[in-house]
This record gives structure tokens, sequence and C-alpha cells, in this order.
């Protein structure tokens, strides 16, 4: 299956990215088809060859979801935009917990204390 997808260059701390069409079984910075445009996350600078993102999305080439979101941005592609990632869960410590419970207790005595009154 062809993906358009980011390919990340630039130097550390200064990415730039290009927008690629490649397999998606390989690696994301490694052998691609056609660069499409590329993207600096800095400077907010989008460059896309319309025509060329539309002829690989007719081919059948499946963008990521970054990729997708951006070209909503630019008006390329229509619909909405789609969740990238997720943030991780935090793992809490046994003192942690025992203060998150303790704050909940604190606020639905107070709650209670308000109703009451």
């Amino acid at each position: 299956m062809l993906r358009i997808r980011l390919s990340r260059g630039g130097k550390r701390n200064k990415a730039q990215f290009r927008i690629t069409v490649a397999d998606g079984h390989r690696a994301p910075s490694g052998k691609f088809i056609e660069i499409l445009g590329h993207y600096n996350p800095h400077k907010k600078e989008k460059v896309f060859k319309k025509e060329r993102i539309e002829y690989w999305i007719s081919k059948g080439a499946q963008p990521s979801a970054t990729v997708h979101n951006l070209l909503v941005d630019a008006g390329i592609v229509k619909g909405d935009k789609v969740t990238s990632w997720t943030p991780k869960k935090k793992v809490l410590t046994e003192e942690e917990k025992k203060a998150q419970e303790q704050a909940k207790k604190e606020v639905s005595e107070e709650v209670a204390a308000e109703k009451a009154e």
C-alpha cells in the first residue's frame, strides 16, 4: 500500500519535513517514489504539489494522519481533521494516588457542606 507521509530532515531541534509518497512497508526516511512538497513547522511554511498529491490519492495512496490534517488546512483534501496522536497516560506513584484521593475527599466534603447550608 502506498502512503503519503512526512520524512524528517534538517538539524537537531530544527526539523524540516518532506512530504513523500512511498511504500508503506519502508522506513519513513527510507527510499521513496516522489517528493510531493515540504513543511517547515518553525516558520509554518507549507509547500504542496497539488496536482501530484491528487494524482497519488486517485491511485490509492493513503495520507498519514498528520499529512491528512495538513492537506485539509491547505484545502487539497475535503473533510474533517483526524486525531493524529493521543497522549500517554501518566503512571502515578502510590503517594500521588493517595494525594489525589485526599483532594477528591476534600472537594466532596466542601460540596456537601455548601448543600447543607
